[in-house]
């Protein structure tokens, strides 16, 4: 008997099993949107609450954390996603000073995409992914994306809900003012007014 022969039959069984792995993986399931979302930009000093209050348009400041409750009687406030909107997380360990993030799309009850900045540090996120993953569908708990591992991350936190904001927002308003946000939250001094979906590009 020839050697390739041999050699065929003892690898054949190997060289099926890889095939049918190749043909499975192709037939996986798709990927989330947020999975194509842009890379975060670099924005060092660029801080959650500064960023959120110049695009949203919702002149409240201090920690992230506080936000709910400074919103009462300013904003209302809900437990449903609004487009322009900003989700308003608890302090936590891993969040001491809490979170704030601007909701960009809302692609189902239970997933939102988001603007936000220093969820990476010193980085400004488009378009991620969060999703509701509370007992009662009420925004309470949610898991965000984390653009370092390009996946949904594995934590849970402890949201407030929706501070609403004071105009409606359209997605293209929203990201033709992502950049001055940007810029004016890094420069921002004392308490000024939000500008940046005043003033535009």
């Amino acid at each position: 008997m020839s050697v390739m022969p041999m050699i065929l039959r003892r690898f054949l069984p190997l060289l099926v099993v890889c095939g049918l792995a190749a043909c499975g993986a192709s037939r996986s399931a798709p990927t989330p949107a947020a999975a194509s979302a842009p890379a975060g930009s670099r924005h060092p000093g660029l801080t959650c609450a500064p960023f959120a209050r110049e695009l949203s348009g919702i002149a409240l400041y201090g920690d992230a954390a506080t936000w709910w409750d400074s919103a009462n009687g300013q904003y209302k406030r809900g437990s449903k996603p609004v487009v322009g909107g900003v989700l308003v997380f608890r302090r936590s360990s891993r969040l001491p000073s809490g979170h704030v993030a601007v909701v960009s799309r809302i692609l189902t009850p239970r997933q939102v995409q988001v603007f936000q900045a220093n969820w990476v540090p010193n980085e400004l996120d488009r378009d991620q992914l969060v999703v509701d993953v509370s007992e009662r569908n009420d925004w309470s708990v949610v898991r965000v994306w984390y653009p370092p591992v390009n996946q949904l991350g594995v934590n849970e936190y402890a949201a407030y809900g929706f501070v609403l904001p004071p105009r409606p927002a359209s997605y293209d308003e929203l990201a033709q003012a992502v950049q001055p946000a940007a810029v004016y939250a890094i420069s921002a001094r004392g308490r000024q007014p939000p500008r940046a979906r005043t003033f535009g590009g």
